[in-house]
């Protein structure tokens, strides 16, 4: 392992700082991965808790309605931006289109979305997050998800290692994730790819790993390429509002079996095509939305269904961009 050379080596005031959790944690590392148990405990011991990483995991741009999030995203700068970011990388684009069978104009939203195209991939350290989080997820929240975090600390570890990175020095998001398409370490060291064949997987500089990247973990989740995302709902003032999932977007219906439950589509759909339905608030109402397999797999990427909406709309102003060219 060479990720460890260019931390301080054992510094006996450091290795006195112990996280809460973090001798168990050692032990595993040891005993199911294999990993040095001194260098763990460096690594382990430079971490720094961060108040920051909890109070950004507490309010996240998620939790917004739909009215409020959208306009994150939705701007003629981050639209202009997408246009620039395809043509740029035109072939490339058209190359990874064709090999993971996944849209062009996805992909590009994807990267605009997370990183507006590489221009913001976070600045807190990779280790002080996953520290943060997996150690002192905040007891107040709804869920404690400090044993997933716990886990993609393993794999970060892990992937370090793999990648020749400088765990110590790796930048990325409040949650841990890293690079232009913002994967967690675990995606990273399970889709990521290296589509410039230079022997790494480099989701920082390489523009053909990260959109190989994005566009292969949208197509190991069941992308299906040209098939519809969403469609608008027209609900009935009788509609079966109660059916409809605030978490969980997997198509568990068809759209007839939806439109005999109040809601039918605005455009023309097969009636056998499985579908669920997403409501999203409005300043002064709600709108209804058919979703289908596209959207799920987006959901995939981030649990939000109003990241997936995000996506979605993006990349066709995007699309509608590059038609007019």
């Amino acid at each position: 392992m060479r990720i460890f050379l260019i931390l301080m080596l054992f510094c006996a005031p450091a290795l006195a700082l112990e996280h809460p959790g973090s001798e168990e944690f050692v032990q595993r590392a040891v005993s199911e991965h294999g990993l040095p148990e001194n260098e763990v405990r460096v690594l382990l011991a430079e971490a720094e808790y961060k108040q920051s990483i909890i109070d950004a995991i507490s309010r996240p741009a998620e939790g917004k309605p739909w009215h409020e999030y959208r306009p994150i995203f939705l701007t003629s700068k981050r639209i202009n931006e997408g246009i620039d970011f395809w043509i740029e990388n035109r072939e490339l684009i058209a190359a990874v289109s064709e090999q993971f069978g996944v849209d062009e104009e996805i992909i590009v939203a994807i990267i605009g979305v997370e990183t507006f195209y590489g221009r913001i991939t976070g600045s807190y350290r990779t280790i002080d997050a996953l520290v943060t989080l997996g150690f002192y997820y905040p007891k107040n929240l709804s869920s404690d998800r400090s044993p997933f975090f716990s886990k993609e600390l393993m794999h970060y570890i892990q992937l370090a290692a793999e990648e020749d990175l400088p765990a110590n020095k790796v930048t990325g998001s409040y949650a841990g994730a890293m690079g232009m398409g913002q994967f967690m370490p675990s995606s990273y060291r399970e889709y990521s790819v290296d589509f410039d064949a230079d022997g790494r997987r480099d989701l920082w500089r390489s523009t053909a790993d990260v959109v190989g990247s994005v566009a292969n973990y949208l197509h190991r989740h069941g992308w299906q390429p040209g098939k519809p995302i969403t469609r608008r709902a027209l609900a009935s003032a009788d509609a079966a509002f109660d059916k409809i999932s605030s978490h969980d977007f997997r198509p568990t219906l068809t759209v007839a079996e939806w439109a005999e439950q109040g809601f039918r589509s605005s455009s023309e759909l097969s009636p056998a095509l499985p579908a669920a339905v997403l409501k999203l608030a409005e300043e002064d109402t709600n709108t209804y939305w058919l979703t289908f397999k596209n959207f799920y797999v987006i959901t995939r990427y981030n649990r939000s269904p109003r990241y997936a909406m995000a996506v979605y709309e993006l990349s066709q102003e995007i699309k509608k961009g590059m038609d007019q060219l």
